[in-house]
Parts: structure tokens; C-alpha cells; sequence
């Protein structure tokens, strides 16, 4: 069952198999792999991912986690797509994970979200900051009102959630914070102002915080991946257009969710104790 404290961002179904929420199409002579096996890199730890309700990387996220070990929370605004989620993470973590209606452009909403985990789990060793929104605006044509919605779900909303969970990590000690960024704060496309401003801020923000809190002994990394295609992206995109992304990659296919997750889960992970402030790019190359 969801616990309503309040009304963090997804929107896409969840998927029907383990950790690859969905299969891009891809040429054929790059299929992608199969999903590695978990190894136990979170055992013990507690990890809240937001916007984990849909078919996209934020679901595969909190099911890489749980495949890792780790005692899973989930947000998202999405109720019945948050249900759904919480019943499929049951199947691997044994028990449905806590999950909370959270809009993450409300700060009172961010901080209750925080505070429901650490009370569920005892405390918060890992935030994924998933949650993100885009759109396709020549800027000719962008209104204040389609470049602020964008910028507060995806940069503001990362800056909230990030604030109300260093506070909590700082205080014991340790932590980590991993953030979705995307190659598209580094590269030019055409129709993204508002999306690429938020994610090269995105960027900027996990540098930053990493130099404000490594003194106690928290990390703050994020990811940049380039084009994952999971359900929802598929609907709302024509495939040509889709395809024209995918070969521009050196496998000529887009990445399945859960190759961005798997990257995620070992930012999160004691095997990557010495890096802070770093934009990992899960794409065919940096930009």
C-alpha cells in the first residue's frame, strides 16, 4: 500500500521483466546485453529513489538496489503507477518497499518524503534523484510558464531533495547522492533550452555540493546518460526520431534503463569511495 504523507516525479508503467523495463529497438547487430546478476554492492544500506514509478530509469534504479541488497523507498506523483511499482519491488526485496506520494517542486512535501524514510528504515544512506521533465520548444516559441516548470521539476526539485537529505547525512557522517544529469547539458539539441539549462545545472549543483560536504565524509556524484528509450519515451516520440538519436551512439542502439541503473548502483556502492563531484557519462561517449 502507498503511504500518502502528501501529494517525487515519473510517469511511466512499470516493466514486465527484471531490471529492463522495456526493449528498445535496436539494430541488430547491437542487441544489448543481458542484465548482470546482483552481488550484493548495497547489502545493508538504505536507498530513495525518486520519480521510480514507470518503466524508465528511476524504476530500474530501485530494482537494481534492491537486486544489490538495499532496503528500497520509492516516490513518485503518480499513485496507481506508484502502487504498481511497490508490488513489483515486492518480488525481489520480499516485502512491498516504502512508498510516498511526493511532488518535489514542494519543499514541505521533499522534506516529509526524507523524513518518512528515515523514520521506515532508521536512516538514509543513498538518494537517486530521478526525478525530471522535459520537452520539445524552440525557443521562439518557449513561455515563461514552459521553462520555470521545467527548470523547478528538474533542477529545483534535485536541489530540494538533495538539501533535506545532505542535512540528514551530514549529521550522521556518511552518505551518497547520485543525480540523473543528462549528455544533453553538455550537447547542443535543438528544442531542449529549457531542459538542457536544467541538467548542466544539475551538473553544477552536484560539484558544488560535493565540495560543501566532503568534510563529512558524503559523496555527491551524478550520471549523464544520452538516450535510454523505455515505454512512456516510445509513445510520446515518433521512431524516426527516436532512431535518429539511437545512431548517433557508437552501438547504434540506445541503452536499456537498466545499463544507466547499474552505473547508479555502483556511484551508490563502496566501490566508488574516492569519487565526488564527477558526471559520469552512460552514453557511447563523452561530448
Amino acid at each position: 500500500m502507498t503511504k500518502r504523507l502528501l501529494g517525487c516525479c515519473a510517469r511511466m508503467p512499470p516493466p514486465a521483466r527484471i531490471p529492463a523495463p522495456c526493449t528498445p529497438p535496436v539494430s541488430p547487430l547491437t542487441p544489448p546485453p543481458e542484465p548482470p546478476a546482483g552481488h550484493s554492492l548495497l547489502a545493508g544500506k538504505t536507498v530513495l529513489v525518486t520519480a521510480a514509478a514507470g518503466a524508465g530509469i528511476g524504476f530500474a534504479t530501485a530494482w537494481r538496489c534492491a537486486q544489490e541488497g538495499a532496503k528500497v523507498a520509492i516516490s513518485d506523483i503518480h499513485e496507481r503507477r506508484l502502487n504498481e511499482a511497490a508490488n513489483r519491488l515486492a518480488e525481489v526485496m520480499g516485502e512491498p518497499p516504502l512508498a510516498v506520494l511526493c511532488n518535489v517542486t514542494v519543499e514541505p512535501e521533499v522534506q516529509t518524503m526524507i523524513d518518512a524514510t528515515v523514520e521506515r528504515y532508521g536512516q538514509l544512506d543513498v538518494l537517486v534523484n530521478n526525478a525530471g521533465l522535459g520537452g520539445e520548444t524552440s525557443i521562439l516559441e518557449m513561455t515563461d510558464e514552459q521553462w520555470l516548470t521545467v527548470l523547478d521539476v528538474t533542477l529545483n526539485g534535485t536541489f530540494r531533495c538533495t538539501r533535506a537529505a545532505l542535512r540528514h547525512m551530514t549529521a550522521r557522517g556518511s552518505g551518497v547522492i547520485v543525480n540523473n544529469a543528462s549528455v544533453i547539458g553538455w550537447r547542443a539539441q535543438a528544442g531542449q533550452a529549457h531542459y538542457s539549462a536544467a541538467k548542466a545545472g544539475v551538473m553544477a549543483l552536484t560539484r558544488a555540493a560535493a565540495m560543501d560536504v566532503a568534510g563529512s565524509g558524503v559523496r555527491v556524484n551524478a550520471v549523464a546518460p544520452s538516450i535510454a528509450i523505455h515505454e512512456h519515451l516510445a509513445k510520446v516520440s515518433t521512431p524516426e526520431f527516436l532512431e535518429q538519436l539511437a545512431s548517433r551512439e557508437a552501438f547504434g542502439r540506445a541503452a536499456a534503463p537498466w545499463e544507466v541503473a547499474t552505473v547508479i548502483a555502483f556511484l551508490a556502492s563502496d566501490y566508488s569511495t574516492y569519487m565526488t563531484g564527477e558526471v559520469v557519462s552512460v552514453s557511447s561517449q563523452h561530448p
